[in-house]
């Protein structure tokens, strides 16, 4: 049974390839992240991106900003906090390459957040002392249906669950640590139990799911983890819940997972910050952690996405950040490109 521990107050999948056969296609180059201190921007009309498949439908976000960091502007501070004063997130995995950022940006947004971890003692050291009114952290695994019974979910509006494993077998397999495990019965233990009141469960997934037989997927499904993650997905759009998926490419950027909330919140996606989203599984490259836990709690709100699979990578340049519109307009475009 889960266990709620007051402390008084990112799952990794990550996999490379090598470039093959790509095409190019010139993308509407638009302004989508307000600079922090700047009061005006610097953009050109287009650039030409390269995609592993002619018809991939994406938007490349580019502008150029004066300062960086996932710490929102001031407007939309000031915006978050008013509306989510109802809010309570749930997040499954949140000291975790992902969890971890979401968690820390969920803080620094005045959003009240729920971790359910199995060592209670690695969020106090990644958080630090964090009031009860901003940060629950409760004992639990997901492998265990028996730590998912309904008091997790009591009060909670909005989940995400950014749980994982290594592609290959690791150290981090130890203990029944696997893909299967995880991937497969952990993602359907929570969302069994979850209640049909939620406003939105959204699930971090990986690139390359749907094609899990072929080259050059089904090397890193060699042990059954892109295979397992499509279960976890399946299950999801047949639940009734109120979903959506993220499929990362591969994950760069951390994890951070010997700093506190401090270093969390400075964290910087480095040069990578534009962010590109397609559908149909067709997208293959590198994504920063820090924009996949943005999109995630993007999607948390932004309506046209509930349904709906994106997946996401990320390249030079700045990008939406915490702009709403702009995240907005970039899960439309993926819908209808």
């Amino acid at each position: 049974m889960a266990t709620k521990l007051s402390l008084c107050s990112v799952h990794d999948f990550t996999i490379s390839f090598n470039k093959f056969s790509t095409t190019h296609r010139r993308i509407s180059h638009r302004s989508l992240f307000p600079p922090l201190k700047a009061s005006s921007y610097c953009f050109s009309n287009n650039i030409s991106i390269s995609t592993s498949e002619g018809e991939a439908s994406l938007l490349v976000s580019h502008a150029v900003k004066e300062d960086q960091g996932i710490q929102t502007s001031k407007e939309n501070q000031s915006s978050d906090s008013n509306a989510s004063s109802s809010k309570l997130v749930l997040v499954i995995g949140g000291t975790g390459g992902v969890g971890q950022l979401i968690v820390a940006s969920l803080l620094s947004r005045n959003i009240k957040a729920r971790v359910l971890i199995r060592d209670p003692e690695k969020a106090k050291s990644l958080f630090g002392e964090q009031d009860e009114n901003s940060l629950q952290v409760w004992k639990g695994d997901t492998r265990n249906p028996k730590d998912l019974d309904p008091a997790v979910f009591e009060g909670v509006t909005h989940v995400i669950s950014t749980t994982g494993t290594t592609a290959f077998p690791s150290k981090r397999w130890d203990g029944d640590n696997t893909p299967e495990r995880i991937d497969w019965e952990g993602v359907r233990n929570l969302v069994s139990a979850i209640p049909p009141t939620i406003k939105r469960f959204v699930l971090v997934s990986s690139v390359g799911v749907t094609k899990f037989n072929e080259l050059p997927w089904s090397i890193m499904n060699l042990f059954g983890v892109l295979k397992y993650k499509k279960m976890g997905e399946d299950f999801v759009r047949n639940s009734g819940l109120p979903y959506t998926i993220l499929r990362p490419g591969r994950l760069t950027d951390g994890p951070y997972t010997s700093y506190d909330l401090n270093t969390l919140l400075k964290a910087t996606a480095g040069q990578r910050r534009a962010v590109l989203i397609g559908q149909g599984d067709k997208l293959v490259g590198e994504v920063s952690r820090l924009v996949v836990a943005e999109a995630c709690i993007q999607a948390l709100d932004i309506e046209l996405t509930e349904g709906q699979i994106y997946e996401i990578n990320s390249v030079e340049g700045d990008g939406p950040e915490s702009d709403t519109e702009k995240w907005t307009e970039l899960f439309k475009a993926a819908q209808t490109q």
